[in-house]
């Protein structure tokens, strides 16, 4: 049996800054491309502290899973990258605004260094079925 490929794409969330799409549908599952703390009006990153970016994040996720057909209470997955390692506590507080358990698995990597100078960066899977 062969899964329909199908690429998911809205103006709610920030254009892709690359050769990517903001998320591919596959059957049931969806997978989302990293999200920044990009406002998709301005394309610029979000003046503030990291809880407005989280945020913001967070809102660029749900707006691609709404698109998808689905929202973060079907995320299955997310991986976050920061650049600063003490900001797991804030992401950790603000994911729990955005989910109720059970919670999707989720992995932090810590890195050098994100698109646009970002300090963090989200990814997510959804399994819609």
């Amino acid at each position: 049996m062969t899964q329909t490929r199908k690429t998911i794409h809205t103006q709610a969330a920030p254009q892709a800054i690359g050769s990517y799409s903001q998320a591919v549908r596959v059957g049931d599952t969806v997978y989302m491309s990293g999200q920044i703390p990009l406002d998709p009006a301005t394309m610029q990153l979000v003046a503030g502290d990291i809880h407005a970016e989280i945020r913001r994040v967070f809102d660029n996720l749900a707006a691609v899973a709404k698109e998808a057909g689905g929202s973060l209470a079907q995320a299955v997955k997310l991986t976050v990258y920061l650049t600063d390692m003490t900001l797991f506590a804030a992401v950790s507080e603000i994911m729990a605004t955005y989910f109720s358990a059970p919670y999707p698995a989720r992995v932090t990597v810590g890195v050098a260094q994100l698109p646009r100078g970002a300090r963090v960066e989200i990814d997510c899977t959804l399994h819609l079925g």
